[in-house]
C-alpha cells in the first residue's frame, strides 16, 4: 500500500475513525484507579467488611442480617407525593420506593408514566444502622407518616416520618424523625432527628433504570472536596472506599440519577456486590441535614437547584470539551425553541471554524490529486530503490509546495469534534420527545422510516465522488466506496439528533467541496493560460 496516495490517507482516515467510534462507545468512561481516602469512617469499614461481634454484615442489595421486604404491595406504603409530573411513593420503613414521571416527554413505549427505581434493589433513604440489633429492631419496625398525601404543584410541601424503635438494652428507648420537604423541580430536604447520637447509614439509592441504552456509563459519580469527579461503572471490581466530604454521590445511568449533597460535605462509602453494581451510602453518626434529587439530569433543572450539580451529566475523557459545546446548544436552542434547528446551526458554526483547517486539507487533497501522474511516474521508475523513491518523491512535494500528510491530518483532527458532540446528543435527556419537522417527533431515538441515516449515507457517497481521489488498488476503491453502506447500517439505529448532526454536516462539506473545486479549477485555468502566453 502506497502510504503517498491521497486517497490511501484518506481511507485510513475513515478506517481509524470507524475504529475510534466502537470501543469508544463501550469504553468511553476510562476505569478509574480508585483508593481509599484517609478515612475518618473506620467504623463504617468496619460494618461493611463485616465485624461479627457488633456490625451487621455488609450491605447486599437490600439484604444484610435482617431481612428486608422484598415486594411493594399497597400495606407498605405509608405516604404519596404527587404533582402533575411526579409521583412518589414511601413505604413503611421510610424510604422512596417508586418514582414515576408522569410529563408527556418521560412516557414509555405504552404511554404509561416512567418508572425510575428498581423495586428490587436498595432504596433512597434507607437507614442502616451500625450497632445490629439496632438495625435489625429498625428493619422490623415500620414507620409512621404524619401526612398520607401531598401535593407539591402549588408549593413545597413537609412531611414527617417517625420510627419509635422502642428500648433497646444499653440504649434505651430509640426514636428516629426524617423530616423531608418536597420541591415539584424534585429537589428533596432530608432533616434525620435522633434522640441520642447513633452510628448509622444512609443510601441514595440504586441507579435508575429507566433507560435501558448501551454503550453509555451507568454506576456512581463522586464529586469530592477537591471538586474532582471518581466515577464507579458497574461492573468495576474495587473494595471498599470512603470519601470525605464529597459535595454529591449520584447513581446515574443515561438520563436519569439518584443523588445526596450537602454544602456542608458528606462522608460517603460505596460497597462492591455481587451482581457487579454498587451500593453508595453516606455516613452519619447524630441528627443531620442534607438534600437529595432523583429525576432526569436535565442541565438547566440541576443548575437551578445547585450548580454544582451539573457535573451529573458529564461526557467522560471528553467532557472539558463536549461540556461547552452543549451550552452552545442549549443557548442555541434558546434562540429557536427547536432543538432540530439548533443542532443544525451549531453544524454550521463548527463547520465555519473548522473552515480554516478543512480548507487547507482540501486544498492539499485537489494538489496531491493533479501530482498522481508523477507521483506515478516516479513510483514505477524506482520502485525497486526505496531510499531514492523516497528522496525523489520529496523533492516533488517540495518543489510544488505540497504537505504529503497535509490531506489526512485536518480530517483526523476532526475525529475528537465529532466524538465530543456525539456525546452531547446522545446523552442530552433535553432531546426525549423534542420534534424536529414532520416525521422527527424524538430527537432521542431513532427515526422510525429511516430517511435520516438513508440521507446520511447518500450524501456521504455524493462527498466522497466529488472529492479529488485517484486508486492504484481496485480492491481499495471498492471498499472505500462501500463505506456508505457500512456507516448507514452501523448508525441506522442511533439517535435521530446524532444522525442529523452528520447528515447536516456531510451537506456542508459537500458545498464547501465544490466551491474549493470550482476555485481550484478556475485557479489551473488561470495557470495553464499564464503558461501559453510564455510558450508564445
Amino acid at each position: 500500500m502506497n502510504n503517498n496516495n491521497p486517497n490511501i490517507r484518506i481511507f485510513i482516515a475513515v478506517i481509524l475513525s470507524i475504529m475510534f467510534i466502537i470501543p469508544y462507545m463501550y469504553f468511553f468512561a476510562p476505569k478509574t484507579e480508585l483508593k481509599d481516602s484517609n478515612a475518618t469512617m473506620s467504623s463504617m469499614t468496619n460494618i461493611l467488611e463485616g465485624n461479627k461481634d457488633t456490625k451487621i454484615e455488609a450491605p447486599k442489595n437490600n439484604q444484610n442480617s435482617i431481612k428486608a421486604p422484598k415486594e411493594t404491595d399497597s400495606t407498605l406504603i405509608i405516604a404519596k407525593v404527587e404533582s402533575s409530573d411526579i409521583e412518589m411513593k414511601i413505604d413503611n420503613l421510610g424510604r422512596i420506593d417508586s418514582v414515576l414521571l408522569k410529563g408527556k416527554k418521560y412516557l414509555n413505549d405504552n404511554g404509561e408514566p416512567l418508572s425510575l427505581l428498581d423495586n428490587k434493589a436498595i432504596k433512597p433513604l434507607e437507614i442502616r444502622f451500625e450497632n445490629k440489633e439496632i438495625n435489625n429492631k429498625a428493619f422490623n419496625t415500620p414507620y409512621k407518616a404524619d401526612i398520607d398525601i401531598i401535593n407539591i404543584d402549588n408549593e413545597s410541601k413537609k412531611i414527617v416520618l417517625t420510627q419509635n424503635l422502642g428500648k433497646i438494652e444499653g440504649f434505651g428507648e430509640i426514636i428516629v424523625k426524617k423530616i423531608i420537604t418536597f420541591y415539584k423541580n424534585l429537589k428533596f430536604d432530608v432533616e434525620i432527628e435522633l434522640n441520642k447520637p447513633l452510628n448509622y447509614y444512609i443510601s441514595n439509592g440504586s441507579r435508575p433504570i429507566a433507560d435501558s441504552s448501551s454503550y453509555v456509563f451507568k454506576g456512581i459519580i463522586i464529586k469530592k472536596s477537591d471538586n474532582k469527579l471518581e466515577k464507579i461503572e458497574d461492573g468495576d471490581n474495587i473494595e471498599i472506599n470512603n470519601f470525605n466530604n464529597v459535595k454529591f454521590i449520584a447513581s446515574v445511568d443515561r438520563y436519569y440519577t439518584t443523588l445526596l449533597f450537602s454544602e456542608n460535605g458528606l462522608n460517603a462509602v460505596i460497597d462492591n456486590v455481587s451482581d457487579g453494581k454498587h451500593l453508595s451510602y453516606i455516613f452519619l453518626n447524630d441528627s443531620a441535614k442534607f438534600s437529595g434529587y432523583i429525576g432526569p439530569k436535565n442541565y438547566k433543572d440541576l443548575k437551578s437547584i445547585e450548580p454544582l450539580l451539573t457535573d451529573v451529566v458529564e461526557y467522560g475523557v471528553i467532557t472539558f470539551f463536549a461540556k461547552p459545546l452543549f451550552l452552545l446548544l442549549e443557548w442555541l436552542f434558546g434562540i429557536f425553541k427547536n432543538w432540530g434547528w439548533a443542532i443544525i446551526l451549531l453544524t454550521l458554526i463548527v463547520r465555519i471554524v473548522l473552515y480554516p483547517l478543512t480548507y487547507k486539507g482540501m486544498v492539499s487533497m485537489q494538489k496531491l490529486k493533479d501530482l498522481a501522474p508523477k507521483m506515478k511516474e516516479i513510483q514505477t521508475k524506482y520502485k525497486g530503490d526505496a531510499q531514492k523513491l523516497q528522496i525523489h518523491m520529496m523533492e516533488l512535494y517540495k518543489k510544488h509546495k505540497v504537505n504529503p500528510m497535509g490531506g489526512c491530518l485536518p480530517l483526523l483532527l476532526q475525529i475528537p469534534v465529532f466524538f465530543a458532540i456525539y456525546r452531547v446528543l446522545y446523552n442530552a435527556v433535553e432531546l426525549k420527545d423534542a420534534t424536529w419537522i414532520l416525521w422527527i417527533k424524538d430527537l432521542s431515538a431513532m427515526d422510525p422510516y429511516f430517511i435520516l441515516p438513508i440521507l446520511m449515507g447518500v450524501t456521504m457517497y455524493l462527498q466522497q465522488h466529488i472529492t479529488p481521489a485517484t486508486f492504484n488498488d481496485p480492491m481499495q476503491e471498492k471498499v472505500f466506496k462501500f463505506l456508505p453502506v457500512v456507516f448507514t447500517i452501523f448508525l441506522i439505529t442511533f439517535p435521530a439528533g446524532l444522525i442529523l448532526y452528520w447528515t447536516v454536516n456531510n451537506i456542508f462539506s459537500i458545498i464547501q467541496q465544490l466551491i474549493i473545486n470550482k476555485v481550484m479549477a478556475k485557479k489551473k485555468e488561470i495557470e495553464i493560460a499564464q503558461h501559453k502566453r510564455k510558450d508564445k
